[in-house]
């Protein structure tokens, strides 16, 4: 295996894409975006202005008046002709977002299978759901029926740890709805969204039903964006801080909302589980996509007198990843997304020490050779770690483990549904069908898996976070279109 070549090595200054063109933009409010595996600057990036802003939501809310009444079949076929731009330019796509976000190149090829399946999701969405119900003689003479109805525009707020995941979890079931978007990524991956939309901007969708701004660290933007009455509400997955803020705003303007937040996720590893499956699981869980997936764990709760054996093997398997560029066929951990992210991932395992916990792998120590200036860390691994620590609540969105030491599997559900404010995932290693059983029912997140390191459903279920890890009227994949809809009924007499 080789190190694939980079799609381009600089991509320039970025574009805005507004009413179906390519605008370059007035702004003189840049910054540079860069490749997390060696430092380099990659693109340029300018911050909207207040009157692209507006251009924009002018550009989506003329759009939707016409895309709202287009012939059912047409938009569908829309739908079904995305999904083939992503299958025809998959491996670009991997490449860029490789490139720009720092995951290994079989992670990000599965990000577009990811993309692809919400997109069919989405085409699957309008054949089931547009059909409505309808009552026929439900009372002498009477009949009566209810119909879904696009809602309007909608702001998309992507993050920089899933730039295009999070793009196909709302994008394409708004489009489906029909309702046009205003997408404003994250800083942290602009050169990856803009190539989503070089992608759709190949099937022809109407000038405004597309619109793709960035804002940079200017969040005002979007809250100027969310508080216009044109538009209707808005999809974001981020943090919780932010995601309260934007849930706030919504409910005092009476707008709709899709608000993902942050994790604080649970392996449990129980004394019949089978242990070299656990210790895999653990890999991916904790250190897949450098623990900066929105289902990944840093808490790993180990049952029994199985863990020594299970530290062991997690630590010997986590010594032996090769931790590279992403564009390197054998690599299989890549760099954090930004240096700012590097930094807080340092600073958690600082507090970890600082806590007690004992650091029995330190990915600090990691040195790249020939990517020095990278964002890297290795895998790291605590044991010692009790749940009245502060790492045993917080998130760390890096390669960290924590190790703890569990009596129960009783214990263990309480600790997750009681010692974090977040629901978001949970995980069960066992043979029991009895436990098993016991542990869906009674942990208190949305997404649970057994005998999983990520418990990741398809396209056509919901991300079903809890508690402080979701607000709004919907989740997001399919169940967004109970977002990008709102229901009529229909009574009608003729006799």
């Amino acid at each position: 295996m080789a190190i694939l070549p980079e799609v381009k090595k600089h991509y320039g200054r970025l574009k805005f894409f507004i009413n179906g063109e390519w605008i370059e933009s007035k702004s003189n409010n840049c910054f540079e975006n860069t490749n997390p595996a060696t430092g380099d600057v990659i693109a340029e990036v300018p911050v909207a202005t207040e009157a692209e802003v507006e251009a924009a939501i002018n550009s989506a809310w003329n759009a939707f008046k016409k895309w709202s009444n287009i012939p059912f079949r047409d938009r569908a076929d829309y739908i079904n002709r995305l999904r083939a731009k992503f299958d025809e330019h998959h491996e670009e796509l991997s490449r860029i977002l490789s490139q720009d976000h720092g995951r290994g190149i079989d992670d990000a090829r599965g990000t577009i299978d990811r993309c692809i399946e919400n997109i069919e999701s989405a085409s699957g969405a309008m054949y089931s759901l547009y059909k409505g119900e309808h009552v026929e003689q439900l009372a002498t003479g009477i009949d009566c029926y209810l119909m879904w109805e696009p809602v309007g525009v909608f702001l998309i707020l992507t993050p920089g740890n899933i730039p295009m995941h999070a793009w196909s979890s709302f994008v394409p079931y708004a489009l489906a709805c029909g309702c046009p978007v205003i997408v404003a990524p994250s800083w942290q991956c602009p050169v990856a969204s803009e190539a989503m939309f070089k992608i759709a901007d190949e099937v022809g969708f109407p000038p405004g039903v597309l619109n793709l701004l960035h804002v940079g660290t200017n969040f005002e933007l979007n809250s100027r964006i969310i508080s216009d009455s044109r538009v209707a509400g808005v999809g974001f997955i981020g943090s919780t801080a932010v995601g309260r803020e934007l849930f706030e705003l919504c409910g005092r303007l009476g707008k709709r909302s899709s608000i993902n937040g942050n994790g604080k996720n649970h392996i449990v590893v129980a004394p019949d589980g089978n242990l070299d499956a656990a210790a895999n699981y653990l890999l991916r869980g904790c250190f897949g996509m450098t623990g900066q997936r929105c289902l990944g764990s840093d808490n790993v709760a180990v049952i029994g007198n199985i863990y020594d054996d299970l530290k062991d093997k997690f630590l010997q398997a986590a010594k032996a990843m090769k931790v590279g560029f992403g564009l390197d066929e054998t690599s299989e951990m890549g760099p954090l997304t930004t240096l700012s992210n590097k930094k807080k991932v340092e600073n958690f395992i600082e507090k970890g020490l600082n806590e007690g916990a004992k650091l029995i792998l330190d990915g600090r120590e990691l040195k790249v050779k020939g990517y020095e200036n990278g964002y890297f860390l290795g895998p790291s691994i605590f044991e010692g770690v009790s749940p009245s620590m502060e790492i045993a609540k917080e998130e760390s969105f890096g390669p960290v483990s924590n190790l703890i030491r569990a009596d129960s599997l009783e214990q263990v559900i309480e600790w997750i549904n009681t010692n974090t404010e977040f629901g978001h995932s949970a995980c069960l290693i066992t043979e029991s069908g009895k436990n098993a059983r016991k542990f869906i029912r009674e942990c208190n997140v949305g997404n649970v898996g057994i005998n999983a390191g990520i418990p990741q459903p398809y396209a056509f279920f919901p991300l079903g976070s809890k508690r402080q890890s979701f607000f709004g009227v919907a989740k997001s994949r399919m169940d967004s279109v109970r977002m990008f809809l709102d229901q009529k009924t229909v009574t009608l007499r003729w006799v």
